[in-house]
């Protein structure tokens, strides 16, 4: 055909770029080239600019609730994933074994109070007496001294006596007087002296009777306190019959139902708390520019979105080293592995109140490591204008074409 017909094909060319030439074609294929070098332009920025990882999942406080003492549920108040509040009731223990505990701890603590006041009282009455005999004794003290000064008395009108009788001036009967007043005087002297020792004996006794009161009440003060110190430790295991929520979260793994009999430190159920925060795993090539600070983008594979976040902080060291069962690079053939890095990002914004996340759930982050970023406005400009002259410039290269033709 083209061999009968040879003009046939360059009408064929004329009409195909005739087609080409239309402005309803240029200008759908400029708006088209415009959005994929945008595209192009984004992917190339943000391979230049930012680091990202597929390895990275949501993290949080996950509190284990174990009872401290050992017993049989009375009650659970919660269910599986339910929102606790900080305080709120989360299981009840059955209580009556501790109470009764508390009841008898309660009975010694008193019966010690009552040993303990008796022994005060014995103390107090102890000191009265020492202070009694402290008296006595001083009263005797005087009388011994006025036994004495009459003694000497006595003395000195006998042997007055005794002179006055060698000179006949007085009568045998009474210079006998005088000497019986004078051993009266000497025994009643002897007499007071004695009294003064023995009761100044007893004021010794008293002393030391009361230092072994004083003991007795020291010890019964200590048993009085040892007893309190129980009632207050039986209190103590009465008050963890009921177990409370320590934050507010969400009730997770609940294993317990009321009738089962727990033991202390048995994990009955968890709860994660609200905040969460992102783990991601870069590769240790990827932290040459990453620090504190930067900024991020983290999408939430459970949300299909994505929100704002930060860096906080980079573990010092891989996450290799700190598995139960770290590698030994010592020993046999060595392959160098490129090793991961924890990195710790912060939500800048609240998580949507009506999805739940938790730790564990998959999340992509995209951390931006250079300061220099072009906006999305530059890009999309400079994609507008690479599309525009590559538009002029292949309608350019048509005209020629046409004009040739």
């Amino acid at each position: 055909m083209n061999e009968s017909n040879p003009t046939a094909a360059p009408a064929v060319n004329g009409a195909r770029l005739a087609k080409l030439h239309s402005p309803l074609f240029i200008w759908p294929a400029t708006a088209a080239l415009a959005v994929l070098l945008f595209f192009a332009l984004s992917y190339l920025n943000n391979f230049l600019t930012h680091e990202s990882t597929d390895d990275a999942f949501v993290e949080g406080h996950v509190v284990s609730i174990a009872p401290r003492i050992s017993g049989q549920v009375l009650a659970v108040h919660v269910l599986d994933n339910q929102l606790v509040r900080s305080n709120d009731l989360l299981v009840e223990i059955d209580p009556a074994d501790y109470a009764m505990t508390v009841a008898q701890k309660q009975s010694a603590a008193d019966a010690q109070e009552s040993s303990y006041k008796l022994a005060l009282a014995g103390f107090e009455l102890m000191r009265v007496k020492v202070t009694t005999a402290g008296a006595v004794a001083q009263e005797s003290k005087a009388d011994a001294a006025a036994a004495e000064a009459t003694a000497a008395r006595a003395k000195a009108d006998f042997e007055r006596s005794q002179e006055l009788r060698k000179q006949n001036t007085i009568s045998q009967q009474e210079f006998d007087s005088a000497q019986a007043v004078a051993q009266q005087a000497e025994a009643n002297l002897n007499a007071a002296r004695q009294k003064a020792a023995a009761d100044e004996s007893r004021i010794t006794e008293a002393g030391a009777q009361l230092n072994a009161t004083e003991a007795g009440v020291s010890m019964a003060l200590a048993q009085f306190r040892q007893a309190q110190t129980g009632v207050q430790s039986a209190q103590l295991d009465l008050s963890y019959t009921k177990i409370f929520a320590p934050s507010e979260g969400r009730v997770t793994r609940k294993a317990v139902e009321a009738g089962d009999y727990v033991q202390t430190g048995q994990t009955l159920l968890s709860i994660v708390p609200n905040e969460v925060w992102v783990v991601a795993n870069f590769k240790e090539s990827q932290l040459k520019h990453m620090k504190s600070g930067q900024s991020a983008l983290v999408e939430i594979d459970a949300l299909g979105k994505t929100l704002r976040a930060h860096v906080d902080s980079i573990q010092a060291g891989s996450g290799a080293r700190f598995s139960l069962l770290p590698p030994e690079n010592a020993t046999g053939n060595y392959v160098k592995v490129v090793q991961r890095v924890p990195v710790k990002i912060v939500f800048n914004e609240p998580l949507p109140a009506d999805h739940t996340i938790g730790p564990g759930l998959s999340v992509s982050p995209d951390v931006q490591v250079s300061s220099f970023s072009l906006p999305d406005w530059a890009l999309a400009l400079a994609a507008i204008i690479l599309a525009f002259t590559s538009a002029f410039a292949f309608r350019s290269i048509l005209n020629r074409k046409l004009n040739d033709k």
